[in-house]
């Protein structure tokens, strides 16, 4: 008697539970998040990449990097994480470049922080090369390493293809999202940066889920 009793109340509250996960993942297309036409390529066909677009100079970016650091640890190792600096206007170049000479010289763990810390703590404005080599070197990085990479060809030509990755992913602002190179999310249609983490959530699964069924076929 007892475990019929169980098994009717699993059956009961069996709908109620499956109507609260739904409600955790009812995310809808053009309400919450833009599908992205055409789909822009990932680097990795096998990975689901998740591309954060974000500028230096751009407060509300330095706010949403804390949230970030909280939430990539959680990623699967399936999906690839890809900062990408947006470059509006010339006077955003220097802070790509700088972006990319710090990825080339193995110091990006320290010089992001430092980049956004220097901006929006110490009000720096990086208008030019000069003061970011002095911000480079201040950490560690000789001048002439920092001259050597910051005018490379390799580090202008990962500009141009943040430039061509914004411009495909048809961004508005920073930070944006986008993701598997189909879905760009917003803090607009979201309606927070801790809001737009979960959406990127929920669209990793459901591309996860589509891969796996085109494995499957």
């Amino acid at each position: 008697m007892t475990k019929f009793f169980c098994g009717l109340a699993l059956l009961l509250l069996a709908p109620l539970l499956a109507c609260a996960q739904g409600g955790a993942e009812d995310f809808q297309a053009g309400t919450d998040y833009d599908v992205i036409v055409p789909a822009q390529r990932t680097r990795d066909a096998d990975k689901i990449e998740v591309v954060e677009f974000f500028a230096y100079s751009c407060s509300h970016c330095d706010n949403f990097e804390p949230l970030l650091e909280q939430w990539k640890p959680g990623l699967a190792g399936d999906v690839s994480f890809l900062p990408s600096p947006a470059v509006w206007n010339a006077a955003m170049e220097p802070h790509a470049k700088a972006f990319y000479a710090a990825q080339s010289l193995g110091v990006l763990d320290t010089m992001h922080g430092a980049l956004f810390a220097a901006m929006h703590v110490d009000r720096k404005r990086f208008a030019s090369e000069g003061e970011i080599r002095q911000l480079f070197v201040r950490n560690g990085v000789s001048a002439a390493d920092f001259d050597k990479a910051y005018n490379s060809f390799g580090v202008s030509s990962q500009v141009r293809q943040a430039v061509a990755r914004a411009k495909g992913a048809r961004i508005t602002g920073t930070p944006e999202m986008m993701v598997a190179g189909k879905y760009r999310l917003t803090t607009r249609k979201a309606g927070s940066q801790a809001k737009m983490l979960k959406i990127a959530d929920f669209l990793i699964a459901k591309e996860r889920a589509a891969m796996a069924a085109v494995a499957a076929n």
